[in-house]
């Protein structure tokens, strides 16, 4: 653990990303590319607009022009064009990504994947899946469903998982089945050099050389461009129930969350939803649930091991002072559940109209966890911005939201400020800037402090190696 340094400032109050000089698509790119692939090369402002946002709240930064590629070869013709002539290349998947990672802050043209959205090949023997990059994770789902198989990484958003990988993402099951690290076997990847190489294998394990695969995933664009994806395959569980418990406190239920892992209870989903959020959420999805912090959790498994968790659940829930233990066991009752978890977001923009959201996730040490959200709540109430708090608490991350008015500077810099607090605290309980998230362009700085001079030297060194003219998402995560 590194003490924090000066390095960890908060960024603007206006949200504005870094300015540096655009590098321009010069004519003989833009015609190379127009010439390939015709209408899918746009230079139409809405088309870049749309690419050069995500879900940040950073206002657009739009690419130069945007090319919609439908294989790796097509992806290689881009990234070839671009280091020939140095031109910046920004991967997007479906634009969910919530650091700025999608901002076209140096120019450039955006390599949109959503049309390789190709199932290439299930192995469902071996529990494995091979897909282009623009497959969505719902999608991937819907197709092997029939194969009585799933994959269970859910991040909320209907994200591709291309992007998923980029991102190092997880979500609600993380707890049981890990993250995109875990559950990421192999990828095909565009070099910055526009070559296409292959790491990992459909092998369980291998002690074969530098593990190129872990790399790439969370390398956030800035190493490659990824163009396939093989994933681990999980059998559908014979039994699924969910269940809701309502808490006194957030510190009741987050104690009630470390003794259900502490005891090794198997829980597929342990989700934690503050009083502000359930009151988004019965606004936005028609629920009546009771407006005080809850527990929303899942168990998976054989009938009779799917009863024995929940028991046992709610009798460590019952010993915290958890109240309304209720189940859900229909597909139907869990859908309407979950749904309005993942649409929390927003629900949550609408108790505050005109307002933007500034989601800033951290992840500690599950028995650091309760210490962590009670801090962070307690300095944003003393700061009177309106907030609200989720998170995947079964593994030590949670989010949360802060709802300001733009236009106020005052409000602006006092989320900021408030931001960096929870991230400092974050890193002084031994935990991390970012559990899913990601760095992108907010939390650059942050970085500095987590790894310390030496290891962010090495993430220097290897950029500077794979991508020497700096053109793989330029101006994230390293400040390069």
């Amino acid at each position: 653990m590194h003490a924090p340094t000066s390095a960890m400032t908060a960024a603007p109050s206006d949200h504005a990303p870094p300015r540096v000089e655009p590098r321009a698509v010069p004519a003989a790119m833009a015609q190379a590319l127009r010439q390939r692939f015709g209408e899918r090369f746009s230079t139409a402002a809405a088309v870049r607009e749309q690419h050069g946002r995500g879900e940040s709240v950073y206002d657009a930064a739009p690419p130069e022009a945007v090319v919609f590629c439908e294989s790796t070869d097509e992806v290689t013709f881009v990234v070839r064009q671009a280091a020939l002539h140095a031109v910046p290349v920004i991967p997007f998947g479906v634009g969910s990504s919530l650091e700025g990672h999608l901002l076209a802050v140096q120019g450039g043209v955006s390599i949109d994947v959503s049309r390789m959205n190709r199932i290439v090949a299930v192995n469902a023997e071996d529990l494995t899946v091979t897909v282009q990059a623009g497959v969505t994770r719902e999608q991937l789902n819907a197709e092997v469903r029939d194969s009585g198989l799933f994959f269970p990484i859910d991040p909320g958003a209907n994200a591709s998982l291309g992007g998923m990988a980029a991102t190092r993402a997880s979500g609600t099951n993380a707890v049981r089945y890990g993250t995109m690290r875990e559950n990421v076997l192999a990828l095909t990847v565009v070099s910055a050099e526009g070559e296409v190489m292959h790491t990992g294998t459909r092998a369980k394990k291998s002690a074969a050389g530098y593990d190129l695969t872990r790399l790439y995933v969370g390398s956030e664009g800035t190493l490659g461009v990824i163009t396939e994806v093989t994933l681990r395959l999980y059998p559908l569980p014979e039994a699924v129930s969910a269940a809701i418990c309502t808490f006194p406190s957030i510190d009741a239920a987050v104690r009630t969350t470390i003794q259900i892992i502490q005891m090794g209870v198997p829980i597929a989903r342990c989700e934690l939803l503050d009083t502000n959020a359930i009151r988004g959420v019965n606004k936005h999805n028609k629920l009546d649930l009771p407006e005080a912090p809850l527990l929303l959790m899942e168990f998976h498994g054989s009938e009779a091991g799917v009863k024995e968790q929940a028991e046992t659940v709610q009798d460590i829930a019952t010993e915290h002072g958890g109240t309304a233990f209720r189940f859900a066991t229909t597909p139907e009752e869990r859908t309407r559940l979950w749904t309005a978890r993942h649409r929390a977001y927003f629900a949550a923009l609408q108790l505050r109209p005109g307002c933007r959201c500034q989601s800033t996730d951290t992840c500690v040490p599950i028995s650091r966890l309760a210490e962590s959200i009670n801090e962070s709540i307690a300095e944003a109430e003393a700061a009177g911005i309106p907030y609200w708090t989720v998170g995947h608490v079964g593994d030590g991350n949670f989010h949360l939201s802060y709802l300001f008015y733009p236009d106020d500077p005052r409000e602006a810099a006092e989320v900021e400020r408030l931001s960096v607090q929870m991230v400092r605290r974050a890193l002084r309980l031994e935990g991390t800037c970012t559990g899913e998230h990601g760095i992108g362009l907010h939390k650059m700085a942050y970085l500095v402090d987590e790894a310390g001079p030496a290891a962010l030297a090495t993430m220097k060194a290897i950029k500077r190696a794979l991508d020497p003219k700096n053109i793989m998402n330029p101006g994230k995560v390293l400040a390069l």
